[in-house]
């Protein structure tokens, strides 16, 4: 019996401490250099969340490794909830099967707290390739195949991988031109590259410049920043769901009172009109409430690395 209020007595008395949490300031790691679009998440996301926790949120900067060096700094650091990390599909999805000896188990060293955020990617051709339809794109890509290139923004990337998927769903062998950063965008307005997946929140000035041609979203639904660009679920392509995500991880054994402390408060965040209002200037949009509780991320997480790791495979990628 005594053993019984024992417990009793420190569930209550660790409960209570994760409620009076956080009494300092908290560290977002974010994996991407300052300036880029995934530090732009962040620091949209830190200031009222912030004001929602009572603390102040730190972003620290760590890139590297394709996401892999901050990752690993929030898998190894204390479970106490003042670090996390803003994982994406690159960091908990492609990482476990791109890398031969990833420093982390993506599901197994971290505690997931809430499913955020989605960048849809999008299919955009040269100007002048003779498809505007995913239809008209996969009949003339069938018979061009052997002498077509597509571009991405290095090997392993999302829009690299996502890419890859589409043309294993087409059923189609294209030579892929990796590039550094913007690079592949510059080459196909410039007509040297056929095609790309890219973000749609990065493409979009060139393609209302018809610089380039929007074939179609890669995901089931069309995007509210570009309505008009039709899905290629609604186009008859409707095994393929690319998308680069965002998530808040904690590190693994975090105390449930305090993952359930954060994920309130970054729900409340991303309910905000104005947080949304700005993401959306991005490109980026909230997920649904019931896609956010950590139980539905930690499915999902399991899920995209069972989804990604099959291009990863058929194209015997690998990083050392």
């Amino acid at each position: 019996m005594l053993r019984i209020v024992v417990i009793a007595l420190a569930a209550a008395t660790t409960a209570a401490a994760a409620q009076d949490r956080p009494t300092r300031p908290l560290t977002m790691v974010v994996t991407f250099a300052a300036g880029t679009a995934g530090d732009v998440v962040g620091r949209i996301l830190s200031g009222p969340l912030g004001e929602a926790l009572g603390q102040t949120v730190i972003i620290d900067n760590v890139p590297g490794g394709g996401g892999i060096t901050g990752s690993n700094r929030v898998a190894k650091a204390a479970p106490d909830g003042y670090q996390f990390v803003v994982g994406t599909v690159g960091t908990h999805a492609i990482a476990p099967t791109l890398y031969k000896n990833p420093p982390y188990d993506a599901v197994a060293d971290f505690t997931p707290v809430a499913l955020l955020l989605e960048q849809p990617i999008v299919l955009l051709a040269r100007k002048d390739l003779p498809a505007t339809t995913l239809q008209e794109f996969a009949a003339y890509t069938k018979v061009h195949q052997k002498t077509m290139q597509y571009g991405s923004g290095g090997t392993g990337t999302a829009n690299h991988l996502a890419c890859a998927r589409l043309n294993m769903a087409l059923g189609v062998n294209v030579v892929h031109v990796p590039y550094r950063s913007t690079s592949a965008m510059q080459d196909l307005i410039a007509g040297r590259i056929d095609y790309t997946c890219n973000f749609l929140s990065t493409s979009m000035a060139l393609i209302e410049s018809k610089e380039i041609t929007p074939i179609g979203i890669l995901t089931r639904t069309r995007s509210a920043i570009a309505p008009s660009i039709v899905a290629l679920h609604e186009q008859g392509l409707t095994d393929l769901d690319a998308a680069t995500c965002s998530g808040f991880f904690l590190p693994k054994n975090t105390p449930a009172a305090v993952v359930q402390k954060l994920n309130s408060a970054a729900a409340t965040v991303v309910d905000t009109p104005a947080v949304q209002a700005r993401l959306r200037e991005i490109g980026a949009t909230v997920v649904a409430p019931e896609r956010r509780s950590p139980a539905y991320l930690q499915t999902f997480i399991e899920s995209e690395i069972k989804k990604w790791a099959e291009p990863i495979k058929a194209a015997n990628l690998s990083v050392n």
